[in-house]
């Protein structure tokens, strides 16, 4: 007498289980490379938007650099990865003492307000804030770079050590790998200042 048995063998079993995981295996895959490549579009684009920040900061103070309060010159020292000069930042019309400096990978930014009478800079008043971290700037792409009066477009920045009374304009370069885990991805943000205050035939 035939017997009609309804159900799965253990092979069957075997085979769908094994697909079903085959599946699963590809759709975390799938979702886990759509996380990250999201993440990383995000970070790419917060990247862009802070470093145009930093920049703009960075052009606003420069370009309204002048004399400190004790009768300073506007600038005080320019080299490849350190920028120091007097700007009243914060509209208190009191010239502050501005450094913007590279340490290893990180780019921070020193503030000297004038205290006492008559106004003087103390060095131990200074308040640091770090603006960008993973800054990946070389030799070939120096941060800061420094043009004088004859500069139209096409110059080459002076040579270092840069004569400071000759600085005319500024070039900034910030250099930022976006994800310092994954493969160099740098991006470079770059902008110029005319230094107002000491502009003459420019």
């Amino acid at each position: 007498m035939y017997k009609n048995n309804k159900g799965f063998s253990l092979a069957e079993i075997v085979i769908v289980v094994g697909i079903l995981g085959m599946i699963m295996v590809v759709i975390g895959a799938f979702q886990r490379d759509i996380f990250v490549n999201t993440k990383f579009a995000q970070d790419s684009l917060s990247t862009t938007q802070d470093s145009r920040n930093i920049l703009r900061m960075m052009v606003r103070e420069l370009r309204t650099s002048s004399s400190g309060n004790d009768g300073s010159y506007p600038l005080i020292s320019a080299s490849t990865s350190t920028l120091s000069f007097y700007s009243d930042v914060d509209a208190d019309g009191l010239k502050d003492k501005v450094r913007y400096y590279v340490a290893t990978t990180t780019l921070t930014k020193g503030l000297i307000k004038p205290t006492g009478s008559p106004l003087t800079y103390v060095a131990a008043n200074e308040v640091f804030s770090i603006l960008a971290y993973n800054l990946k700037n070389s030799s070939s792409t120096p941060l800061f770079e420094y043009y004088d009066n004859a500069y139209a477009g096409t110059s080459s920045p002076l040579t270092q050590p840069v004569v400071i009374s000759n600085v005319r304009l500024v070039k900034i370069n910030l250099m930022v790998d976006v994800d310092p885990n994954k493969s160099p991805n740098v991006r470079t943000y770059t902008s110029q200042v005319n230094l107002r205050n000491l502009k003459d035939n420019l």
